[in-house]
């Protein structure tokens, strides 16, 4: 982890549109999900739908469970450029969200001579928890873990004939 940001890359075999199609669909990040940690994506506020395409500002929630326990998320998109960079700030809504959320999960996309190069980056550096977050390796080992594992799935998901689904 090079100060508050963890990343990793991995050479997918397919083109920008189609990674970012499924970056920009919250309804098929758990489909992708290496951690095991994402149960669903959920419409937040009054809104009925989770937004498709997600676009920059738009906001979803997400089913989530850690050991079990089920809470949920409220994602904000903050970063967005088509095909080639999307991100969003999550945390849990409500009151808690001012004490835990802030962290920010970011896909960048750079197009190459056999595919796409994609990063994935866990950015704590606006999260209220960063410094506990950061303390010892194994958070940090586990979450990188977990990515190289979103990358894979990702890989899979979009370099196979449309239909195929990540492994469970």
């Amino acid at each position: 982890m090079k100060g508050y940001v963890l990343s990793v890359e991995r050479m997918i075999p397919a083109p920008p549109e189609k990674i970012f199609d499924v970056l920009a669909d919250a309804t098929r990040h758990s489909a992708i999900d290496g951690s095991g940690m994402l149960q669903g994506a959920t419409s937040v506020g009054e809104k009925a739908d989770v937004p498709q395409p997600l676009t920059l500002g738009a906001m979803f929630g997400m089913s989530m469970k850690m050991l079990h326990l089920p809470y949920s998320t409220a994602n904000r998109v903050v970063e967005f450029e088509e095909n080639r960079r999307i991100a969003w700030q999550t945390g849990p809504p409500g009151y808690m969200g001012r004490l835990v959320a802030g962290r920010i999960w970011r896909y960048e996309l750079e197009p190459v001579d056999s595919g796409t190069l994609v990063r994935e980056s866990w950015d704590i550096t606006p999260d209220h928890q960063r410094v506990l977050l950061k303390l010892g390796d194994i958070y940090s080992s586990k979450t990188r873990r977990d990515m190289e594992r979103t990358l894979e799935r990702l890989s899979r998901l979009v370099a196979g004939n449309g239909n195929e689904t990540a492994p469970a």
